[in-house]
């Protein structure tokens, strides 16, 4: 029986680069001149060090470029509230997220089975199977 999984998984090297590519940005920009701008990563999270709250925004304009210039999906991220943090500089912590969470799956699982197609639907973990007696039927989902 044909099967495929609804995955959501982030390329990390390529985020790794894409965060390397920002950091030589701002480091050449002349918005960021004479600043402590960074783009810094750390276990799953990217948090975002400038002077003030526009120049976060800024280097967060230019991260998101470079992410999608590298293909990473930019609905995986979820952006915290810019704050103030010692020192009068501002930061920002921005969580990559992974996988599928549950309320998501429940509602893929609710609305394949409102489509009434003929293919069974099983969440396992952070991934979502589908599988049906044939491969039309799941391209059609």
């Amino acid at each position: 029986m044909p099967s495929f999984d609804v995955v959501s998984e982030v390329d990390w090297p390529e985020v790794n680069n894409a965060i390397d590519q920002a950091n030589r940005e701002i480091g050449t920009r002349y918005d960021f001149k004479n600043t402590d701008a960074r783009v810094e990563l750390t276990a799953e999270k990217i948090t975002i060090f400038a002077d003030n709250e526009f120049q976060v925004g800024q280097a967060l304009q230019v991260l998101r470029t470079k992410l999608a210039k590298r293909k990473v999906d930019l609905g995986c991220l979820q952006e915290g509230e810019v704050e103030q943090s010692s020192g009068g500089k501002a930061r920002q912590w921005i969580t990559i997220q992974q996988g599928l969470d549950r309320e998501t799956a429940r509602d893929l699982v609710k609305k394949i089975k409102a489509a009434k197609m003929k293919v069974q639907s099983a969440v396992q973990g952070e991934q979502l199977r589908i599988s049906g007696k044939k491969r039309d039927d799941l391209q059609a989902v």
